[in-house]
């Protein structure tokens, strides 16, 4: 019981404070272009997290598809079909976070 009283407090108290983030601060001139060195970090660091999990990611579905490949030779066009898919997927992540960088 006190746990759902604590989580419907903390609720109520981020949106309370829902108005105050949509504001533009009055020290930037209304740019909102509040601390663009620590967004460029951010967004730096996104694309670093975002471009090594891909890559471990592709890793780990081309081994796979490989050892499949190996296994069952002759479903090896319908596991080559399943592998570009997914590497395409897992692509995506990367190429979104390199707009949000762009973007940024």
């Amino acid at each position: 019981m006190a746990r759902k009283i604590g989580f419907i407090m903390f609720a109520m108290l981020v949106l309370a404070a829902m108005p105050m983030f949509g504001q533009t601060p009055a020290a930037t001139g209304g740019n909102g272009d509040v601390g663009g060195g620590i967004k460029a970090l951010g967004l730096a660091l996104g694309m670093g997290i975002a471009s090594g999990l891909c890559a471990l990611g592709q890793g780990k579905a081309t081994a796979g598809a490989t050892e499949a490949m190996a296994r069952n030779p002759g479903n090896t066009a319908a596991i080559r079909t399943s592998l570009i898919i997914g590497l395409a997927l897992i692509e995506s992540l990367a190429l979104y976070m390199f707009v949000l960088a762009l973007r940024g």
